[in-house]
């Protein structure tokens, strides 16, 4: 029941950034439509709805997705070298997958962030070139999902290693716990 559970929230993962993924390019194109048909005197009024609602609505799929792998995945951590040696290479993967989650993520984030507000109805975001963003945004999502998906997976092995350590290095506190 726990790998069929696993399996479903590692799918679900990678379904929600690409959806997240796909809502970041549909605003680049929205957001190149509705520059095509612009002013050039008027450069605040050239901003896309369209593309607003996308990416607002990539950010909270991303954001719910980083979370809920972060919070069900649990938190691999090496806090020595002696620690590094013994890890088994789930945990080495669990950790790695972990940075690297966390790298796609800021990227993702922050270019959606700022191609979000470039498109938003405030003046105070005019100057925001945004050019651009939204695609490299969606493209990182994409990476987001795999990368997140393979962090949850490699962390639940590690997590599943280090209980099958424990219980045969400690049978004498196991039975009397």
């Amino acid at each position: 029941m726990e790998s069929e559970l696993s399996f479903l929230i590692s799918v679900l993962i990678i379904c929600a950034d690409i959806s997240a993924g796909v809502l970041g390019i549909e605003a680049e194109i929205d957001q190149r439509k509705q520059q095509h048909h612009h002013d050039p005197q008027q450069h605040c009024r050239n901003q896309s709805s369209g593309a607003f609602a996308e990416g607002v609505a990539a950010l909270v799929l991303l954001s719910i997705v980083h979370v809920t792998a972060n919070v069900l995945g649990g938190y691999a951590y090496i806090r020595s070298k002696q620690d590094f040696k013994r890890s088994t290479a789930n945990k080495i993967l669990a950790v790695s997958f972990f940075v690297v989650s966390w790298i796609f993520f800021a990227v993702s984030y922050s270019t959606l962030m700022v191609g979000t507000l470039a498109n938003s109805r405030s003046n105070r975001f005019c100057s925001l070139r945004s050019r651009w963003l939204f695609l490299v945004g969606g493209i990182f999502c994409l990476g987001h999902g795999l990368v997140t998906s393979a962090f949850y997976v490699s962390a639940l092995a590690a997590s599943k290693e280090d209980k099958e350590n424990v219980q045969q290095e400690d049978p004498a506190n196991r039975r009397g716990a």
